[in-house]
């Protein structure tokens, strides 16, 4: 099984189409519409996902913008205006798929950039690229370069085009003149299928002439969902003319004035420029990049894992309280909604990198506490019980034909988890105190009321949906009973730290909690657990990271047994990652390795080496997999451990062909470890 297994990562290793050894860049000639899975640009609020069809974009989604439509009933993801798609014509014809050769597209992770280029026939080459941009939240740049390899005359029009979910289409054209600059804003606003929300965007021409010299921009409106502006532009055989296009947009969930303020926004970038809007943008990146991971000896792996830490680093940002859901600002994949996912497999990867940014996700959970009680309430327990799905107001957002809504209860646990890391790292007491300590202690109380009092050794956690979600309404679920145990223990020593009498009861609570075993010691998964096959690891997370199994051979007693019950087909990515990280703490380099490739190789499609959710699936971008994954190398390969007293370096054994691995600005202290 292992080398079968090992040959189909190769495969796809050998046959996903892209150049597969730069580490910054992903690149792609092998352009097929039919096989194409669109790579993100994205700054922590707005995603541009790519097409493979010239000057076009799929989707523009916004973090934190919700409203109730499709599917179960329940807050989905909305999409935003389109403010970047745009037409060109030439010679009177307009540009298309079938027009154009050599086209290429390319991502560039280091300064978060998407390129694309191609001739048309044998009159143009043409390059544009476009950006999220990281200092400018709610605005994005789209760079044009045509080059004309004869006389021709180009009408390239900005195209301004309302999802279908939206209603209300409300489309305006202003030109605003000043001495310097000739604004023409193409500006739209609708509103969300309940009425919700109201969303908004601009955008503008950014112009290299100098005022007077700059082309007549012409307005078309065409319908009530779609309307644009464009130009005319005559160019000689050989000349390069470049353009820009700046938009913003922005919803009623981020600013009491969406309209007014994406045009301020659109204004505000038209004035700064091309140039500035770029070099802040960069400059912002390098910051980012500053904390890093960097593999010496194995070129994918490098070009891989910084594509993980790209996609994290773009889903978040410094200074919000949105989360990040399973698929990011991607697209709208789980509606937007936010997991365990960012609590228990993105958080501890961006919080040891970037714990700036991790506090906006533990704001994200702080913020929505008192729905989290008065949900705890209504199921008739203590303390605050977190929904699985959350959105924008921290209800429960599972559609109803979904156990893992009532049912997935250790969510609670692994925010309460998350809240204690985020001290463990940055120790600052203060915000124990202020946000910590009201989240531990909730979810603390919360787990002294659910457990059943059976006796000693018999505080039953029954009828839950197991981390392996194929186990429903099990009882004594191994990862369940176990995190509940840390978090009354984390709520036990915060309470000390701070002065305050913790409550007794929580340890008795701890203390008496069961970790079932089969006869040959193997831990249980559940009480009816008797070697079926699991959907993802439930067991082995009592390794890490509870850390509440800590002998070597119980560890790999269990890694043994289990790693053996995962199908090849249907699973994500997580499992795997955490088989990676125990072997490279045990010391087995080779083996964790095997185990790092399968946690995503078949999980890549193509043309960017894009993860999808499940092995053999469709359903990108899997940023729960992309953490796990890079915990399988942070804290497995590169041993980094989340202790009470911060970040300390425990063994570990890298794979065969990794000469070293150095993780650079880790922590608070913007520290670097290294592994040989």
């Amino acid at each position: 099984m292992f080398k079968r297994l090992l040959f189909f990562g190769l495969l796809i290793y050998f046959f996903v189409p892209c150049f597969s050894q730069d580490p910054w860049k992903i690149s792609t000639t092998d352009i097929n519409p039919s096989n194409y899975f669109g790579i993100t640009v994205a700054n922590g609020m707005i995603g541009i996902i790519s097409s493979p069809e010239p000057f076009k974009v799929k989707d523009v989604v916004l973090a934190g913008a919700y409203d109730m439509y499709g599917r179960g009933r329940v807050s989905n993801f909305l999409k935003s205006f389109n403010l970047l798609n745009m037409n060109m014509d030439i010679d009177g014809r307009r540009i298309g798929a079938k027009d154009i050769s050599n086209m290429k597209q390319e991502l560039d992770m280091h300064h978060a950039s998407f390129t694309t280029s191609f001739d048309y026939a044998d009159k143009a080459s043409v390059t544009y690229t476009y950006y999220s941009l990281r200092q400018l939240p709610f605005t994005v740049l789209m760079d044009i370069s045509i080059t004309a390899k004869k006389d021709i005359s180009i009408i390239p029009a900005s195209v301004m085009e309302a999802p279908d979910a939206l209603k209300d289409v409300q489309n305006y054209y202003n030109e605003i003149d000043r001495p310097h600059a000739l604004l023409s804003l193409l500006t739209s606003s609708a509103k969300s299928p309940t009425g919700k929300l109201l969303m908004c965007a601009s955008n503008t021409f950014l112009f290299n002439e100098t005022r007077g010299q700059e082309p007549k921009v012409i307005h078309e409106m065409w319908d009530n969902n779609m309307h644009l502006m464009k130009f005319v532009r005559n160019m000689k055989a050989g000349e390069t003319y470049r353009f820009s296009i700046a938009g913003s947009s922005i919803t009623s969930a981020h600013d009491e004035d969406p309209l007014n303020e994406a045009e301020r926004l659109t204004i505000f970038a038209k004035l700064e420029g091309r140039d500035r809007l770029i070099a802040f943008h960069n400059k912002a990146w390098d910051e980012l990049w500053k904390s890093d991971i960097t593999i010496d000896g194995d070129a994918q792996s490098q070009q891989d894992v910084h594509s993980m830490l790209y996609h994290l680093y773009s889903f978040a940002r410094e200074g919000t309280a949105f989360g990040i859901s399973p698929m990011g600002i991607s697209g709208l994949g789980y509606n937007g909604h936010i997991f365990w996912d960012m609590d228990l497999w993105m958080f501890p990867a961006v919080l040891v990198m970037h714990p700036e940014i991790a506090k906006s996700l533990i704001e994200y959970r702080y913020e929505r506490l008192a729905p989290a009680k008065q949900n705890a309430f209504a199921h008739g327990y203590k303390g605050a019980m977190f929904p699985w799905e959350s959105a924008a107001s921290g209800v429960e957002e599972t559609p109803v034909w979904a156990l893992s809504g009532p049912f997935e209860h250790h969510i609670t646990a692994c925010v309460g988890m998350a809240a204690w890391n985020y001290y463990c790292v940055t120790q600052d007491k203060n915000w124990l105190k202020e946000k910590g300590w009201p989240i531990l202690s909730a979810t603390a109380d919360f787990w002294a009321s659910r457990v059943e009092r059976n006796g000693p050794g018999h505080y039953d956690i029954k009828n839950v949906v197991a981390a392996d979600e194929w186990a429903e309404n099990v009882d004594n679920n191994a990862f369940t009973n176990a995190a509940a145990k840390t978090v009354l223990q984390n709520a036990t020593e915060a309470a000390k730290l701070l002065g305050i009498v913790p409550d007794p009861d929580w340890m008795v609570v701890a203390n008496n909690i069961p970790i079932l075993q089969l006869a040959d010691g193997v831990t249980r998964e559940h009480a009816s657990y008797n070697g079926e096959g699991i959907k993802q690891g439930d067991v082995n997370l009592l390794a890490y990271p509870l850390k509440l199994i800590t002998d070597p051979k119980q560890v790999e007693k269990d890694l043994h047994y289990y790693e053996t019950r995962v199908p090849n087909e249907g699973t994500p990515a997580m499992t795997h990652a955490i088989f990676a990280l125990l072997y490279a703490r045990l010391g087995d380099g080779e083996k964790a390795f095997h185990f790092f490739k399968e946690a995503y190789y078949p999980n890549i499609v193509p043309p960017f080496r894009v993860i999808a959710e499940t092995k053999g699936g469709t359903n990108p971008y899997f940023a729960t997999g992309a953490g796990g994954i890079l915990q399988s190398v942070l804290m497995g390969f590169g041993g980094l451990d989340i202790t009470s007293k911060g970040i300390i370096q425990v063994k570990s054994k890298l794979p065969p062909g990794w000469n070293k691995l150095t993780l650079t600005g880790v922590g608070p202290e913007r520290k670097n470890y290294v592994v040989k």
